[in-house]
């Protein structure tokens, strides 16, 4: 059996953080590639990528040896190296992309093995929260109503009315000793029209669904065997064998059979309707930078014009929006309002940011046209 770190280095004793680490980043076209998609890049100017930027307030919560990535294989060395810290039990690697519902109870059915009584957090690698302490109070009850058998996610405090988000109706206090904040989740709600968004912000009782869920690891793993039993099965199967020898035949032989669902779908909505989610309302000031407008809004500074990189290799002339250059030539912007420019070696995108939730359609053309080496 693979141990991690002494219990005592977490902060919260018993608690196991999840970071799954994957996703193209495709409305942050041509930044964010396959190859090297966003959670690996620096996108706020802090120095450290969004991947280590979630370590950063993980590792708090969980210590260094809770704190588990799982991503694809084509991106484990860039993983390691910008996550030194991280053990090498402690990185599980999937050969294609199965959603969220595989990568995180993969995890989960790993580590119940090495801690029975562990709760476990999934947090996704690309995320910005600026609130880490309300992030840490948060996550602290979350811990303490999933030890109750709960199933918990976090409700981000809405800032505006998004369509970009899924929802939480918010229910009950449910008067857990040691949880005070938790509340019964009511229903989850899909992402909502411009009018249906606007009427959840003026009625209150309504969060944004981060996607962040904090449960026992067994309490988890029978929720996805109640809904989803041929996923439970592949995940268990590979999880017995993960840290033998046998792995990687097993892992051959059933990733690719796994259902391709993610977890709101598979355990979270059925889950709710059954009355075995809570919520922990959270004002985290979170952004999981969807689109380069969300990226702009949340750029530090006054200037009109955001730029991403060497602010001195942008000529702005009485333009607003967002700029990226490529370090390697002048990119002049001249009275363009709303706009977005990303300079790269191999692609320029220029749109505007009403079109920024539709960059991911040129990656959808780019693949037709069989330009792969662009993706």
């Amino acid at each position: 059996m693979t141990e991690l770190a002494p219990e005592s280095s977490a902060a919260l004793p018993g608690f196991w953080a999840i970071v799954p680490a994957g996703g193209a980043g495709t409305r942050l076209w041509p930044l964010s590639r396959q190859a090297r998609p966003k959670f690996l890049l620096d996108l706020t100017g802090s120095g450290r990528t969004l991947l280590q930027q979630t370590w950063d307030r993980l590792v708090p919560l969980a210590g260094a040896g809770g704190v588990a990535v799982v991503t694809g294989t084509a991106h484990a060395e860039a993983v390691i190296e910008q996550l030194p810290g991280l053990l090498a039990a402690n990185l599980l690697t999937e050969p294609t992309p199965r959603d969220s519902a595989a990568a995180i109870c993969l995890a989960a059915a790993v580590i119940v093995q090495r801690d029975p009584d562990a709760v476990v957090g999934s947090f996704a690698a690309d995320h910005v929260i600026r609130n880490a302490p309300g992030f840490e109070a948060a996550v602290a009850d979350a811990v303490a109503a999933a030890r109750h058998g709960e199933i918990v996610t976090l409700g981000i405090e809405p800032d505006h009315a998004s369509t970009a988000f899924g929802y939480i109706k918010v229910g009950e206090a449910l008067g857990l000793e040691g949880a005070s904040s938790a509340h019964r989740v009511e229903r989850f709600v899909e992402k909502p029209d411009a009018d249906t968004a606007a009427l959840y912000l003026e009625e209150g009782g309504y969060r944004w669904n981060a996607g962040m869920f904090v449960a026992r690891a067994d309490v988890l793993l029978a929720e996805l065997e109640r809904n989803r039993p041929e996923l439970y099965a592949g995940v268990r199967r590979i999880a017995a064998v993960w840290d033998t020898d046998e792995r990687q035949a097993v892992v051959d032989e059933l990733w690719p059979q796994l259902e391709k669902v993610a977890i709101d779908y598979a355990i979270a909505e059925p889950a709710a309707e059954a009355g075995r989610v809570a919520v922990v309302p959270a004002a985290l000031g979170w952004d999981d930078i969807g689109d380069w407008a969300s990226l702009a809004a949340l750029l530090p500074g006054d200037a009109a014009l955001k730029v991403v990189g060497d602010a001195a290799q942008v000529l702005d002339v009485d333009s607003s929006g967002i700029a990226v250059p490529a370090g390697e030539r002048l990119v002049a912007v001249l009275g363009l309002k709303d706009v977005v420019v990303i300079d790269t070696p191999s692609a320029v995108l220029v749109t505007t940011r009403e079109w920024a939730q539709d960059v991911k359609k040129v990656v959808e053309t780019l693949t037709q046209l069989g330009r792969h080496d662009l993706r």
